[in-house]
């Protein structure tokens, strides 16, 4: 039996993993927007642990309809009425963009662990997710809400600028970065013969 050369053994051209890659976004997209409810609840749920465990005094419950996660909070609002209760829309979606990319990236790479690295890419996601989620909350009910509404919240002005900070590098960041550091932390042997391929064409 003859032994199985380098291309055979999945030697890799860059051009075609670039197609593949563009290739898989659209179903990877397509799945995510239209499957958000389920996509995104465990990132609510643990948005909704967080901030039940360390916001108690700022949120009632966090509702979800939809990729909106809704934070009914113990704030009146101003305009509301006396009894009027504060809520706050946050679009989940803005923060798990990087889910899609994720897998339209692994899928493209075709390695027989796909499957694995699907799941333990998404269930890694999660928390960062969720970070984002919180940290636009807090930036809406500390920062641009207004400062009848941030003196209620009973933020520091260092605490503010921390959840500025937060909600930045949770918007901004997290979302792109994260699953690019996973997909190549995860494809170690499929960038080497990446590089391996590009190396022996050059």
């Amino acid at each position: 039996m003859r032994s199985p050369s380098a291309e055979s053994m999945g030697a890799v051209r860059l051009p075609a993993f670039v197609v593949a890659t563009l290739a898989w976004l659209v179903p990877a997209f397509a799945v995510w927007y239209f499957a958000a409810p389920l996509v995104v609840a465990p990132a609510v749920w643990l948005a909704r642990l967080v901030a039940l465990l360390g916001l108690r005094d700022v949120v009632q419950a966090i509702e979800q309809a939809g990729s909106i996660a809704t934070f009914v909070t113990t704030l009146r609002g101003a305009t509301s009425g006396a009894r009027g209760v504060v809520t706050v829309d946050v679009n989940t979606l803005l923060y798990a963009f990087g889910m899609p990319l994720f897998a339209a990236l692994t899928l493209a790479a075709r390695e027989t662990a796909w499957k694995r690295h699907l799941a333990l890419g998404y269930v890694i996601m999660l928390p960062f997710v969720a970070w984002g989620i919180l940290a636009e909350f807090l930036k809406n009910v500390a920062i641009t809400a207004g400062p009848a509404i941030a003196s209620q919240a009973g933020f520091a002005p260092w605490q503010r600028e921390a959840i500025a900070f937060a909600y930045q590098f949770g918007s901004l960041i997290l979302p792109a970065v994260v699953p690019a550091v996973l997909w190549v932390a995860m494809h170690g042997a499929f960038i080497a013969r990446l590089r391996g391929r590009t190396a022996s064409v050059a």
